[in-house]
């Protein structure tokens, strides 16, 4: 410290650090003979020599102060990179140390916060944002001098300043082409971002141009959340650095584009699906994350109760017929199907699918990727598939009326039919395959069943808490006191674990709407919407919000949670 020590020494008086009557009688002994050195300067070294006070403390109480976190670099080891942006010359006469890169800022430990001059040069050479760490003058001295002097490498910096939960990952990345030396800040930050998001469990990333800044968000557990971002004047290197990874072309900024990025890591493989759009301020890029890891969820994990885990199993292993998932982008629908035929994937059988894209490869199962310019449609796909004999077929979504027919043609003649459809609820995917134009006596004759579902948040198993519902609260999702007797409904507290949301992890609310021989005859005859769903809740069907509720006094998830995600019974 040099400049700012007499800031320093009325600082850690007023602190109550040591007694002005301390300071005091340090200077009267060094009097006025100082050699031209700044008072102050050689007064904080002497009260520390003297036992009056500690730079551990000092140093502590400026980080508390100043906001900033305070780091031991008593064995801390830059990469030889990073010690080549600063000089020898330069570390010791600033007493500073660079530490590592973070994205595309510099860690850089100082001793002195108030030495702003020298950080905002730093940055003005080296063309990078700086982000300071405190640490003490006696211990960054010696890591100078240890770490420009070639000393052992014995600790990464992951090792001083702590490591989160999920560190440690390194992700492989295709690096696409050849890097230059003014890339690789950029390259680092887009390997950091995308091992951050898996870490966290991120379902997608979002990098969104905005008029001043360059908006990073992740989306966990379905909600988005902001992250920080980089400077806005790195946004064009960063998508550039994006598109090449992804294969889509780096000349075109008229037209969305579609792409993909395979990458390693923690012993998984990932999948990033990239979808590139133009707006006002720049290319927008989300990447949805595909993690393999989730087609191993068994049925129970998915949110089944045991009872409606049994009708699912019983309709997902017949020989023939169609089974339907409904619900809006985002509902899990994918997941359900996937773990559906994981469930069923059994030697004897052969499992076909045909995908737009396929998200999800496999072991076992041949799977087929649509691809229009050159005439594979889904319904192609699903001629040529039905020459291959399979026992199980699943479409990826039923769009149109060619699709709906050859499926159901598919389960007439002996194949066992998966498919996903775009409806509100169970119920009305009957009345949706017959507005796109399949007679009613085929959606009778082939429809086993259908399930409709939505994702709520799962309260943290590390922080939940019992919690009594007040009667309002029951009242808004059509609950009373009595249901609740004798259950347990949960809240979470907050913890490391869930970054303090209350929540880790999603499971589903459903609607499972088994197909019986009176609903037979009503589709048969065309009856209307209404009728079908009075007559499957006679047959025992349960709403997503009563399955919600269930789940609510299981401690499951929150009122909140099944509010957001479904709606009253009567408006369905």
């Amino acid at each position: 410290m040099t400049t700012a020590d007499d800031f320093v020494i009325q600082f850690i008086q007023n602190k109550g650090l040591v007694s002005p009557a301390s300071v005091a009688e340090v200077r009267a002994e060094l009097g006025a003979a100082l050699d031209g050195q700044h008072p102050d300067t050689l007064a904080l070294a002497k009260l520390v020599e003297g036992g009056k006070v500690t730079w551990a403390a000092i140093t502590q109480a400026l980080g508390l102060e100043f906001d900033m976190e305070v780091v031991d670099v008593t064995q801390v080891a830059p990469a030889e990179e990073l010690l080549k942006l600063v000089s020898r010359e330069q570390a010791e006469r600033q007493n500073i140390l660079p530490l590592q890169m973070d994205g595309v800022e510099l860690l850089v430990a100082i001793a002195d916060p108030l030495d702003t001059e020298t950080l905002d040069s730093l940055s003005r050479i080296l063309k990078l944002p700086i982000n300071p760490k405190l640490a003490t003058p006696d211990a960054l001295k010696a890591a100078i001098t240890r770490c420009y002097s070639g000393g052992q490498i014995n600790v990464s910096y992951s090792d001083v300043f702590g490591k989160a939960e999920g560190d440690g990952l390194s992700v492989e990345l295709p690096q696409g082409g050849e890097v230059k030396e003014d890339d690789a800040p950029i390259i680092r930050y887009v390997n950091s971002l995308i091992v951050d998001a898996i870490r966290r469990k991120a379902s997608d990333i979002h990098l969104e141009p905005l008029e001043k800044r360059f908006r990073v968000r992740f989306r966990v557990d379905g909600v988005l959340q902001e992250m920080k971002g980089p400077p806005k004047r790195l946004q064009a290197s960063i998508i550039s650095r994006l598109k090449l990874m992804a294969d889509v072309s780096l000349a075109e900024k008229r037209i969305p584009q579609d792409g993909r990025i395979q990458a390693r890591t923690g012993g998984r493989d990932i999948d990033l699906r990239v979808s590139v759009l133009p707006t006002v301020y720049g290319e927008s890029i989300v990447m949805r994350i595909l993690d393999k890891e989730g087609l191993k969820l068994g049925l129970p994990e998915l949110g089944f109760f045991a009872d409606d885990q049994a009708k699912f199993q019983g309709l997902i292993s017949g020989s023939d017929g169609v089974f339907l998932v409904t619900g809006p982008t985002g509902s899990g629908k994918s997941t359900t199907l996937y773990s559906a035929l994981n469930y069923i994937n059994k030697p004897d059988r052969k499992i076909i699918t045909v995908e737009d894209p396929v998200e999800y490869q496999m072991a076992g199962i041949n799977q087929v990727q649509v691809k229009r310019d050159v005439g594979m449609t889904f319904a192609a796909a699903l001629r040529a598939m039905l020459r291959q004999a399979p026992n199980i077929v699943m479409i990826g979504e039923i769009r149109d009326l060619e699709t709906a027919e050859i499926a159901i043609n598919a389960a007439l003649t002996g194949h066992m039919v998966f498919s996903t459809l775009h409806t509100n609820d169970s119920v009305s995917a009957v009345t949706r395959l017959v507005d796109i134009g399949v007679k009613p006596f085929l959606v009778s004759a082939a429809l086993r069943g259908a399930l409709a579902q939505r994702l709520v948040r799962r309260v943290c198993q590390s922080c939940a808490q019992p919690y009594k519902p007040t009667a309002k609260e029951l009242y808004t999702i059509g609950m009373t006191e009595q249901d609740v007797a004798g259950a347990s409904p949960m809240k979470g507290a907050g913890c490391p674990k869930c970054g303090e949301r209350g929540y880790k992890g999603r499971r589903g609310v459903f609607e499972l709407f088994v197909i019986t021989e009176e609903i037979q005859e009503m589709i048969y005859s065309g009856a209307p919407l209404v009728d079908l769903r009075r007559k499957a809740r006679e047959a025992g069907m349960r709403t997503m919000r009563e399955d919600g509720q269930r789940k609510v006094a299981s401690g499951m998830t929150t009122i909140e949670e099944v509010m957001g995600a479904t709606v009253t019974d009567d408006v369905i």
